[in-house]
């Protein structure tokens, strides 16, 4: 494993919580989200007791993939507001011991990026990667004078930057190696682009598609290689700043030089299991591709904790202290908890267990108020992928309050960045802000707990008492938590719990070996009393 230097004191007692710009407040009235009205909200998170934001891309973009399509990555979009109100923002969420990280989409640009349509006449550069002639699978004719046609990352508009092949192919001339002129040219910007945000204030980046820099790359090791020397510059230049990437592979992507991964729906061997074995009740954001399974945070009780454990196990041992696993809730490309015919009494036992198990959570914006996935919203800026891979319906609105459209109020509907939840008992923060027994304060007090028993942070032990229903572990030799995500009760015995004390539960009854969860019950108790 390459030494790198180790992360920052900061991140072990990260809760992250994850910012859709376009979504979360809108503070001038145009039916789009900006900086000032994060800013305006930073109190909710503060009180919340979240110390990590993620934003999802803010840069300049003409927005045909929801940001992630970048025409100028040192500019912010105007539709957000100004450099200075990002500025204010991270300055203000300062005050408050909240850091600020931004979206770094580092392996392609819009193509109404300013290098690509040089690129596009210029049949010398090489900063993207070219075909001179004819029309290679997946690649896109030329949009300039240039002859022959370019590699997109992801959709046709989004050129792929060109780190190089890790393997020549004499059917394919235009591959060129990793220490090419281009590819040594955008390993540079990238330390440029990293290097101007930092300076302003920022904390780190999530990194975009983190995997898709090096073309033909078995094992990513090329890739591993260009984030490895990005990371070792990152320590001599900014070492209180972090790297979390997209990856969906922390056992590989964390040795590589990323200070955290995340477990995504996608991703490592099985494909993005471990996550979508815990939320994923086949709604919502469903890939084709994927095998039917009952989930473990399902009223049927048919599921299983195995293959998250499983994963967790295997990567945290890779690990070991050099860096973190995330767990979210959910992302802007992934089903809402609250999805299909999953309901709000099954949300506490969910956050139950994302809040104690030794990982870093990731809280998706309105979750923690069970905001629910809204399934058949139309095609916005790329939403669409598939018949049933819309991610419209986790990225509507942050519903703050009762009014008509839930803190976006003075825009006309007509212009609102999406519909909201039509529900009529839609939830909302000033609703379960005023009610002690609402989610929202549920999901307050756990990070409160957690924040005083660095047990159950990511770096306390973990040991599995039951298996299945009710899911029972302790943390740090000392916290006994108790899981029934299944409607019927569900018993077992533990030796030893029938004096643990209570500090968040419900449905939960001990009584000398006997331990009984009740359907949709939750519990964290202290076994010292």
């Amino acid at each position: 494993m390459t030494s790198f230097r180790p992360a920052p004191g900061w991140l072990a007692d990260a809760v992250f919580y994850q910012i859709y710009p376009q979504s979360f407040a809108d503070s001038n009235g145009d039916g789009i989200g900006d900086f000032n009205g994060i800013t305006e909200r930073l109190d909710h998170l503060a009180w919340l007791g979240v110390n990590t934001v993620w934003l999802n891309p803010c840069f300049k973009s003409p927005f045909r993939d929801a940001g992630y399509d970048v025409s100028d990555d040192l500019a912010v979009a105007p539709r957000h507001g100004s450099a200075d109100d990002l500025a204010g923002l991270v300055d203000e969420a300062g005050r408050r011991g909240i850091r600020v990280l931004l979206d770094l989409v580092a392996g392609h640009t819009s193509d109404e990026h300013p290098w690509f349509t040089a690129a596009a006449d210029d049949p010398a550069d090489d900063r993207y990667i070219w075909a001179p002639e004819g029309l290679p699978e997946g690649f896109v004719p030329s949009p300039g004078t240039r002859p022959g046609a370019y590699l997109p990352n992801f959709f046709a508009f989004q050129p792929a930057l060109n780190f190089g092949y890790a393997q020549g192919n004499p059917a394919e001339p235009w591959r060129g190696p990793v220490d090419a002129e281009g590819p040594r040219a955008n390993r540079a910007a990238l330390r440029g682009i990293m290097d101007h945000w930092l300076g302003l204030g920022l904390s780190g980046f999530r990194v975009d598609m983190a995997a898709s820099l090096v073309k033909d790359d078995p094992g990513r090791r090329e890739t591993a290689a260009v984030w490895g020397g990005l990371r070792r510059w990152l320590d001599d230049a900014h070492p209180d700043a972090v790297l979390l990437s997209e990856w969906g592979e922390p056992e590989v992507s964390v040795p590589a030089g990323f200070h955290a991964d995340f477990f995504l729906q996608f991703g490592g061997d099985t494909d993005g299991l471990a996550l979508r074995s815990l939320w994923s009740n086949g709604t919502g954001t469903v890939n084709e591709a994927w095998a039917p399974l009952d989930c473990f945070f399902d009223p049927s009780g048919l599921g299983s904790p195995e293959p998250f454990v499983e994963a967790w196990r295997r990567a945290h041992g890779a690990l070991g202290a050099s860096g973190f696993i995330s767990l979210p809730t959910a992302n802007h490309d992934f089903s809402r908890l609250n999805c299909g015919p999953r309901t709000a009494e099954q949300l506490p036992v969910a956050f139950t267990f994302q809040l104690t198990w030794p990982t870093l959570p990731a809280i998706y914006y309105g979750d923690e108020i069970g905001m629910r996935y809204v399934p058949d919203l139309p095609d916005k800026e790329g939403s669409v992928l598939g018949p049933r891979y819309n991610r419209a319906g986790s990225r509507t609105p942050m519903q703050w309050d009762d009014g008509p459209n839930a803190g976006f109020s003075s825009a006309p509907a007509d212009r609102l960045y999406l519909p909201l939840d039509p529900s009529p008992a839609r939830p909302t923060v000033a609703a379960q802000r005023a009610d002690e027994s609402s989610l929202l304060h549920l999901v307050r007090r756990l990070i409160a707990l957690r924040s005083v028993a660095p047990e159950l942070g990511p770096d306390g032990s973990v040991e599995v008492l039951h298996g299945g229903y009710p899911f029972v572990h302790v943390r740090g030799g000392r916290y006994l938590v108790v899981l029934n995500p299944a409607r019927k009760s569900r018993s077992c015995r533990i030796d030893g719990v029938g004096g643990a004390r209570p500090l968040e539960a419900a449905g939960v009854r001990l009584d000398g070996s006997s331990l009984t969860a009740d359907g949709f019950a939750y519990g964290v108790f202290d076994l010292d009393g």
